[in-house]
């Protein structure tokens, strides 16, 4: 069963930076691009952020591209979101997505369950 979990909200400071983590399993993790998806309060989904089987093919949405970095441990089957800079607009419910292969041209194969963090003063 393909599991995806999520860890590293909280509460930030705007300005300030965290890690998420995204600990998978039930599957040959490093076989797989990945993805984090974020949803703020109230609206839509909207993607953040992919990176495929190798760490160094990565794409970022324009609303993060430069503040936040996409990377993967491909040995302790784990995805990481560093995000600095971080601004109120930041907060929302982050997700964990995995594509069905080593590309993301194809929707979302599976999801984690999402881990919040907030950024105000």
């Amino acid at each position: 069963e393909v599991q995806l979990v999520e860890s590293g909200g909280g509460l930030v400071q705007p300005g300030g930076s965290l890690r998420l983590s995204c600990s998978a399993s039930g599957f040959t993790f490093s076989n797989y691009a990945m993805s984090w998806v974020r949803q703020a309060p109230g609206k839509g989904l909207e993607w953040v952020s992919s990176i495929g089987v190798s760490s160094t093919v990565t794409t970022y949405a324009g609303s993060v591209k430069g503040r936040f970095t996409i990377s993967r441990d491909n040995a302790k089957s784990t995805l990481y979101l560093q995000m600095d800079m971080l601004k109120p607009e930041d907060t929302a419910v982050y997700y964990c997505a995995k594509y069905p292969g080593p590309s993301w041209y194809s929707p979302f194969a599976a999801w984690g369950q999402g881990t919040q963090f907030t950024v105000s003063s």
